[in-house]
């Protein structure tokens, strides 16, 4: 697969409020489904899906403590990535419109010389 396809793949991981909700409070350290569940509001059935979505897709590392599995972040760099997203949408939602959103050209508009 290749870079393109596997960002693709992850981003429509990541391009639902709930799955983000629930990563985000797991980033926090390791939680169970209970836990989850009161954090978020959602059903247990709900959260249940989106850790079964997330963990088949490697954003998500279960543990089995005992009766429970706790749910962590298998990768912290994520959260950060997460952090650096939220900045820009804030970023966004505050400029004025006429400003643009990209300070090189368009990739079509590039290297026309070739």
């Amino acid at each position: 697969m290749d870079e393109a396809l596997r960002l693709q793949f992850l981003l429509q991981t990541l391009g639902d409020a709930n799955r983000l909700r629930i990563i985000r409070f797991i980033g926090a350290g390791e939680c169970s489904v209970g836990e989850i569940v009161s954090a978020t509001g959602l059903s247990q059935p709900l959260v249940s899906h989106h850790l079964r979505v997330l963990r088949e897709r490697q954003v998500l590392e279960p543990r089995r403590q005992g009766p429970f599995v706790l749910y962590a972040v298998k990768d912290p760099r994520l959260l950060d990535a997460l952090g650096i997203f939220l900045q820009l949408t804030i970023n966004v939602e505050n400029k004025a419109s006429r400003q643009p959103m990209f300070c090189c050209p368009p990739w079509w508009q590039r290297n026309k010389s070739k």
